[in-house]
């Protein structure tokens, strides 16, 4: 702060990190409103706050973004111990509640009781579309199995445009780069996972996370499915829910004659992570992949049979197989030979105890399963 003026020392009191001022809960019971064990951050804000991450114009900010677990009915307040005003040279504090409103879609509560109110009606809530899969995970803290179910949905289900659109607002505090989908696009297709769980001799439902897949067109009769954005809620991350989509989804297309592969659009490092393991435990179901033919080594067998049944995408060979189609032999020859042979023995290596540390993670995990 050396240098700094009075006066900017003191505007600088009034900034406030929007990752530690939004604060997030996913709302079962009245107590867990003032329950901070409830309470969740952003990873990210940046694509409603800027780059910095940065309010200006409020002490002890409090961006409360809270909502009833299963169909997601938002509170929405703002709380602060102080404000600039016009003694600070006429600085205006940034207009917060205007950049929230942009993201989040009308009809939210701004106050408790009538928050409340609809937390009540909660039990008539009902996961919306294709019951797919049906899993149980134990839980060392209430000492029981919690069954989970997950579901596949579409925007002519009664009531999911609306629950969608209070669902994706939890994308830019998650995901990078996300951005909301054109859902009037009938090739999309949305995963939903829901938590059963028991409220005064009630079944209910909450919301444990989502994928939204779009599905391309392939000439002349197949489509290529195309994982477009995955999220598991962070209360329920690190339990498998994951996994449990993804091989659900997978299977879901696999079924499907008329689909080609399975893709992925700019997959994270942690998504290709997970993609491995789930692929990797369904190429256990192949003939191929049996112990005794393991035993003799990998096979174009393998390549084959996991294509054709698991869908699996060609990845890296189709981009260099169409660098080879549309380039003359030497125009292929200077583009692989541009990386410094030294150079690409050090990357290369590099990249293969990398890929052994991941295999090795997948096998583990394999055999935690």
């Amino acid at each position: 702060m050396a240098g700094l003026t009075a006066m900017e020392k003191k505007l600088a009191e009034y900034k406030c990190n929007t990752n530690e001022a939004i604060q997030l809960k996913l709302v079962r019971f009245p107590e867990d409103l003032e329950d901070d064990n409830t309470t969740f951050n952003p990873e990210y804000s940046h694509q409603v706050f800027g780059d910095d991450e940065v309010a200006f114009g409020y002490k002890g900010l409090k961006i409360l973004l809270y909502y009833i677990a299963g169909n997601l009915s938002t509170l929405f307040r703002i709380e602060y111990t102080s404000k600039v005003n016009e003694k600070f040279d006429c600085v205006e504090a940034d207009d917060v509640e205007s950049k929230i409103r942009e993201i989040i879609p009308p009809g939210f509560c701004t106050n408790t009781d009538d928050f409340v109110s609809l937390l009540e009606k909660e039990v008539n809530f009902k996961p919306f579309g294709v019951l797919l899969h049906t899993y149980s995970i134990h839980n060392e803290e209430a000492g029981e199995d919690i069954t989970y179910q997950i579901y596949k949905a579409d925007m002519t289900c009664p009531g999911f445009r609306e629950y969608h659109e209070r669902l994706q607002t939890f994308l830019m505090w998650f995901i990078e780069t996300a951005s909301f989908i054109d859902v009037d696009d009938e090739r999309w297709n949305y995963f939903l996972v829901f938590e059963k769980y028991n409220k005064d001799g009630a079944t209910l439902f909450a919301t444990v996370g989502y994928m939204t897949v779009y599905n391309y067109y392939v000439y002349p009769d197949k489509t290529r499915p195309r994982v477009s954005q995955m999220l598991i809620l962070p209360p329920f991350q690190g339990e498998g829910h994951g996994a449990q989509m993804l091989e659900t989804v997978h299977r879901y297309y696999m079924s499907s004659p008329t689909v080609l592969d399975i893709t992925a659009e700019d997959p994270s490092e942690n998504y290709v992570k997970l993609r491995d393991f789930v692929l990797v435990k369904l190429c256990q179901d192949l003939l191929c992949f049996s112990p005794v033919k393991l035993m003799q080594g990998f096979s174009q067998e393998m390549v084959t049979e996991a294509q054709q049944k698991l869908k699996i995408n060609k990845k890296k060979q189709r981009e260099l197989a169409k660098m080879r189609r549309c380039l003359r032999p030497e125009e292929m020859t200077n583009q692989l030979n541009q990386i410094d042979l030294s150079l690409q023995r050090e990357q290369l290596e590099e990249s293969f105890q990398q890929l052994v540390s991941d295999y090795r993670r997948v096998l583990e995990r394999l055999a935690q399963a």
